[in-house]
């Protein structure tokens, strides 16, 4: 026969197990974070010229490289730029059967892009900027 105490201690280590791996997920996921975060903030170049890289992507909702993997792009150019865009944009359009969430990402994928067109630029940085150059500034 089982008595109320016994019961109430396997009660009481099935919560102590159950909290400690509760505990130990948390941590792992937070390292992560904290990894991933450390990674971004070193692919946007650290310093200033990162902080306005990480604004402007918070301010447009989407990185450089998410734009141009959403437009099949390599690097960024106005003139390929356009012409997926151009595509992209009337293969989803909902008159012919395209998805209206799917052409809002193309229009802000271009938005992204045009901003970092914009910004080189105004710097007097080359208007063609390949994904691995764009990972280092």
């Amino acid at each position: 026969m089982v008595t109320c105490a016994t019961t109430a201690k396997h009660l009481a280590q099935i919560i102590i197990l159950g909290a400690q791996v509760v505990g130990r997920a948390f941590t792992r996921a937070l390292k992560q974070e904290f990894a991933a975060s450390q990674a971004a903030a070193k692919r946007a170049g650290g310093g200033r010229a990162g902080a306005e890289k990480a604004a402007t992507n918070i301010r447009l909702g989407m990185s450089i490289e998410e734009a141009k993997q959403i437009l099949n792009l390599d690097k960024v150019d106005a003139e390929k730029l356009e012409k997926s865009y151009e595509h992209l944009f009337s293969v989803n359009d909902k008159s012919k059967g395209g998805s209206f969430y799917l052409q809002s990402k193309v229009v802000r994928a271009k938005e992204r892009l045009d901003e970092e067109i914009k910004v080189a630029q105004a710097t007097g940085k080359p208007k063609e900027t390949s994904s691995q150059s764009s990972d280092q500034t």
